[in-house]
């Protein structure tokens, strides 16, 4: 079942109308998930990063020992093409993705070159900007690169995200905010988060047990170009119950505010709104349509 509406596919040299059927039963993608994504935006005929988006999904191909095939350029071009049949004003998420098609000698490893590709452009409308989620702990952890492909925007490891929001969800919280190996905070369930305190905005430092996403990088930028001190440091759970603000940042939403952590509240603050400004701010000269 797909998440939106409106949807293209790209696949095997051309653009087709609808949600098109890609895999096969028997391609090693479907058996034994070896599939990487990524995830941009168009919203407003802007496309914030888009290259960036599209040279991630073939670094997570090689981390996944899949063979990309497709260079970033002629991703790029090809979204471009696949963006033009929709409306002016419409938010549609943009999807590259590559799976592998065959095993290797022994099944579970990825025949070299023998891989998969398609884009998905789905309509799905921003959310709001006041519309903010609340956190819980989950007893879930983010895996090590020595245990699993954190390293790429995988598919393998979204059902690991997915039951920490199921945990969470039973509790009445919105998301999950999780921690590494060491029990530091890593991220969200589906979102890089950031911290304010005293004026100044801390993010848990990339330590190879998340994706330090594109956007979050960008808000980082954007920050500190507007005088804020940001730091990328070590944070605890107890961080966050001495924050002022809290807000999750991702592809899909850009900035999702929070409003409470396990018992702790919080107001949507002046530097999370800031935050928005800039990034859509800063958008404005970037990759149009």
């Amino acid at each position: 079942m797909a998440t939106g509406t409106n949807i293209r596919t790209y696949f095997n040299g051309t653009w087709h109308e609808g949600d098109l059927p890609v895999m096969n039963a028997a391609d090693h993608g479907a058996w034994l998930g070896t599939t990487v994504f990524d995830g941009a935006r168009m919203v407003n005929g802007l496309m914030p990063d888009l290259e960036a988006h599209c040279a991630r999904v073939n670094r997570s191909a090689e981390a996944l020992m899949i063979t990309p095939n497709v260079s970033t350029e002629k991703m790029v071009e090809l979204v471009r093409e696949g963006l033009s049949a929709y409306p002016a004003g419409a938010a549609v998420y943009i999807r590259p993705m590559y799976w592998a098609l065959e095993g290797g000698p022994l099944g579970v490893d990825p025949a070299p070159g023998k891989t998969g590709f398609c884009i998905s452009l789905e309509e799905i409308p921003m959310a709001p900007a006041d519309a903010a989620t609340t956190l819980g702990r989950t007893s879930f952890r983010r895996p090590v690169l020595a245990d699993a492909v954190v390293n790429a925007k995988a598919g393998c490891l979204y059902p690991n995200n997915a039951r920490m929001i199921l945990e969470v969800r039973a509790r009445g919280f919105g998301n999950a905010l999780v921690a590494d190996a060491l029990g530091n905070v890593a991220e969200s369930a589906t979102a890089n988060v950031f911290m304010v305190r005293d004026g100044e905005v801390f993010t848990p430092v990339p330590n190879g047990t998340f994706l330090a996403g594109i956007t979050r990088a960008r808000h980082i930028a954007n920050l500190r170009a507007d005088g804020v001190q940001v730091h990328e440091t070590v944070l605890g759970f107890s961080d966050f119950d001495q924050a002022d603000e809290v807000f999750l940042t991702g592809n899909m939403n850009k900035v999702t505010p929070v409003t409470a952590f396990e018992d702790r509240q919080y107001q949507i603050g002046p530097i999370t709104r800031r935050a928005r400004d800039l990034y859509w701010d800063w958008a404005q000269t970037d990759q149009k349509l």
